[in-house]
């Protein structure tokens, strides 16, 4: 038998590879099939089945691609209800791959054709589960992502809490739980970093695992806090190109074109594309074309590109060094920007050779930040645009939190004449948002190097309790 996690760092997903006797399963696969196949062939393994926990939100899956690529059957959960052909397992049913079984255990919660996967070993012990969104290491899934006219939050998350303590909590204490994610997915309030864990542990450590907890308990508890972080504006798309299908990887990739300084900004005038900067946020303010947005690929990319993108279809132009122009590509298309119609041949070098007009952003350490505080005794404008959770648990005395996700509907904050100093955790964040200020006409932004990580080193004042007037 053979059980392994694939885990995708920057959208901290995990899919899974399970084999037995020549036999295979590819659990939530991603968009990029190749490696799948490729796996399987090196183990000799035919792929017999592709399993999908629901219909994700926060990437597009391989699925249908995979499927087509090996003529396994893809396979949900009851009330799925996908626009290809695919078999709708019913709640117990098993699934027999090699000498192991897999049993589907519908959980709904997160949503409603939400399931888990149970994997029965060789002689018969339970000896995993694929818990998908139900259940994370440290948290369960959010119950906000389905909600319908008919179905509420508060719906939603008693199914999930039904779920939990019928379908999951009674099962053995050294199971292995397999989550779809980890920390720092959109999909969970507070994942932990770890990746798998025992359902004992669980049992002990995940609040909302505790076993006197009442269903109203669980209900407040789950769904506290979720206005804060709203779901990124791609996950309802997503969603529908995952029950849809999405178009052949290599298709996606095939249209993109190499631009000549030239025609990359005759492209980005007659489309209204977008532009978007990968590279280091340190290297964009020294230089970067007049209007592009900095969201750096050595970061949450793809998230803060569905986050801050709102229409999924808006052409991209991209500026990347030549080692990271693949990944960019594939990270966008991981999440559903299948638009992107092409890249800055030679990276951002051509552009100053070929004497195009550049733009700079001015970023301070945070001792310079420290300085001009002190000068003007504490009379400067301060803009932190981490989550409100972040800015809670302490932050510079009279900053404003403006988290980055909602940016776009907060410019009236930023002041057109005084200088605004922006900061977030460790200075990836706040360089997209003073891009963002500069292609809407704001000249007078400064960019605090090192976030708030480095602010914490200082003098400048702190405090660690929320004013409510200034959140929004």
């Amino acid at each position: 038998m053979i059980v392994e996690q694939i885990y995708t760092g920057c959208l901290a997903q995990g899919a899974y590879y399970v084999e037995s006797k020549g036999e295979c399963v590819i659990i939530d696969p991603l968009r990029e099939v190749q490696p799948y196949i490729e796996k399987a062939a090196k183990n000799g393994a035919k792929i017999k089945y592709i399993l999908e926990t629901h219909f994700h939100a926060d990437f597009v899956s391989g699925h249908l691609e995979l499927s087509k690529k090996t003529n396994a059957p893809i396979v949900y959960g009851p009330m799925a209800t996908p626009s290809f052909e695919a078999i709708v397992a019913q709640d117990g049913q098993i699934l027999e791959v090699g000498d192991l079984k897999i049993k589907i255990l519908h959980t709904p919660g997160h949503t409603m054709e939400s399931t888990c996967f149970l994997l029965i070993d060789e002689n018969g012990k339970e000896y995993s589960i694929f818990t998908g969104d139900t259940l994370f290491i440290g948290d369960v899934g959010r119950p906000d992502l389905a909600q319908k006219s008919t179905l509420t939050i508060q719906d939603l998350a008693g199914y999930l809490f039904d779920s939990l303590r019928n379908k999951i909590m009674p099962l053995s204490d050294d199971l292995l739980v397999y989550p779809a994610h980890g920390a720092g997915s959109a999909c969970g309030k507070n994942m932990s970093k770890e990746t798998y864990d025992t359902l004992g542990n669980q049992k002990k450590f995940n609040y909302a695992l505790r076993s006197n907890m009442t269903r109203e308990e669980f209900i407040s508890e789950v769904t506290d806090g979720l206005e804060l972080v709203p779901p990124p504006y791609y996950f309802p798309k997503n969603v529908m190109i995952n029950k849809t299908g999405a178009k052949d990887l290599d298709t996606v990739k095939g249209q993109v074109q190499a631009l000549s300084a030239a025609a990359f900004e005759a492209a980005a005038n007659e489309t209204g594309a977008i532009v978007i900067d990968t590279r280091p946020a340190q290297t964009f303010k020294n230089g970067f074309i007049p209007n592009s947005i900095n969201i750096g690929i050595k970061g949450d990319f793809a998230p803060w590109v569905g986050t801050l993108i709102t229409d999924i279809e808006q052409p991209i132009l991209i500026v990347a060094d030549a080692e990271n122009l693949e990944e960019v590509i594939t990270r966008l298309s991981r999440v559903g920007y299948d638009n992107v119609i092409g890249y800055l041949d030679g990276g951002f070098e051509s552009w100053v050779e070929a004497q195009k007009e550049i733009d700079t952003i001015e970023s301070i350490s945070a001792e310079d930040f420290a300085q001009r505080f002190a000068e003007s005794e504490g009379k400067i404008i301060v803009k932190d645009v981490r989550k409100p959770t972040e800015y809670m648990a302490e932050h510079v005395d009279e900053a404003m939190n403006i988290p980055l996700a909602n940016l776009s509907n907060n410019m009236v904050e930023f002041s057109k004449d005084a200088t605004n100093y922006i900061h977030c955790a460790g200075g990836y964040r706040s360089m997209i948002a003073c891009s963002i200020l500069k292609s809407r006409g704001f000249e007078n932004i400064v960019d605090v190097a090192g976030g708030f990580a480095a602010i914490s080193k200082t003098d400048v004042p702190k405090t660690d309790f929320v004013c409510q007037s200034k959140m929004k």
